[in-house]
């Protein structure tokens, strides 16, 4: 118990064999980086009970249905408006990453309601629900939505925190997103670079929203066509969340697909196909089969196979993309 491993190198004994042989090394006590990494951990970690400390580590990890098990059994067992307020704020998150927006942005409501009831419009508690109902709004496509709540958020941050606290760093990150999705892509970079900045100093240099800052630039530079300034970002970012984050884990398959279409603009299919695939992958195994990024998984597939010339293929993969999409608007 209590033991940490790197993880040297993953192999098959030989090419029939079903297992992996994984060589570990065991890491010191005073393994730097493993400190930084686990001190940051525990802060993040910290507030509540060990329950409400047990759901944010499942939602980290990807472990979605445990997680929202978790939090439906605290509901049953709470009459406390605050305790109401911070499981209906979780609840949302779970909503969220399963593709269900319209439940999230209900469970976030519910939390604003009873929060607005004891906070001043300026507290920090607020801000973290404005960002949230933002984040959803975005996934939603509502991005004028989602930059009027982001932009409320990092207003009572700016008043709040110190300049350097990673949750301005999360508030910066979030408008560029909003930016990079309405294609205002010098913008998007002004922010991201901000959040950047922050995290660089903030974090261990293995923590996973380095991962998501550095997939951030990523895109901003595949959308303005630099390809392969874009395939460098998305590989440090890749090269983190290897690290960080279990095997079947959505933000990973996040990597493999934006690795992906950089090596399908570069117009090597071999290896975009490769990546996608990869994410394919993980997104059948850790989401529902009608979630949203399946379906543009599926997409992603079946254009690089239309771009092969392989249009059955392609034809059977934008089908199935195409039964997700129906099944939403039905919904």
């Amino acid at each position: 118990m209590h033991t940490v491993f790197r993880i040297g190198e993953v192999r098959k004994p030989d090419k029939e064999s079903p297992l992996y042989q994984v060589d570990l090394k065991l890491t010191s006590d005073d393994d730097q980086q493993l400190r930084r990494l686990t001190d940051r951990i525990r802060e993040e970690s910290s507030g509540g009970t060990g329950w409400y400390r047990m759901g944010k580590l499942l939602l980290t990890i990807g472990q979605f249905d445990k997680a929202e098990e978790l939090y439906t059994a605290l509901l049953e067992q709470t009459s406390n408006d605050s305790d109401k307020a911070s499981i209906y704020n979780q609840f949302a998150w779970v909503k969220k990453d399963r593709g269900e927006y319209a439940d999230a942005a209900s469970f976030l409501e519910k939390s604003l309601k009873i929060q607005r009831k004891t906070l001043p419009e300026d507290h920090p508690s607020l801000a973290n629900i404005h960002n949230n109902i933002g984040a959803v709004y975005n996934k939603m496509g509502g991005y004028s939505k989602a930059l009027e709540f982001y932009e409320k958020a990092l207003k009572i941050y700016e008043k709040a925190l110190p300049s350097n606290h990673p949750n301005l760093a999360i508030s910066y990150n979030n408008i560029g997103l909003v930016y990079n999705n309405m294609g205002d892509y010098s913008k998007a970079l002004e922010f991201y670079e901000k959040a950047h900045k922050i995290k660089e100093k903030a974090l261990p240099p293995n923590h996973p929203e380095l991962a998501t800052s550095y997939n951030n630039i990523g895109l901003v530079c595949d959308n303005m066509g630099d390809y392969s300034k874009a395939l460098e970002f998305y590989e440090k970012s890749l090269k983190i969340r290897e690290k960080a984050l279990p095997p079947n884990h959505p933000d990973l398959a996040t990597s493999y697909n934006n690795i992906g279409g950089a090596y399908d603009d570069m117009g090597d299919y071999s290896k975009a196909l490769e990546f996608y695939e990869k994410a394919y992958k993980i997104y059948e195994k850790a989401l529902p089969s009608n979630h949203p990024d399946l379906a543009i998984s599926y997409v992603n597939i079946g254009q690089v196979y239309n771009n092969m010339g392989n249009y059955s293929k392609a034809l059977s993969f934008l089908e199935k993309a195409l039964t997700i999409q129906q099944g939403q608007e039905l919904s």
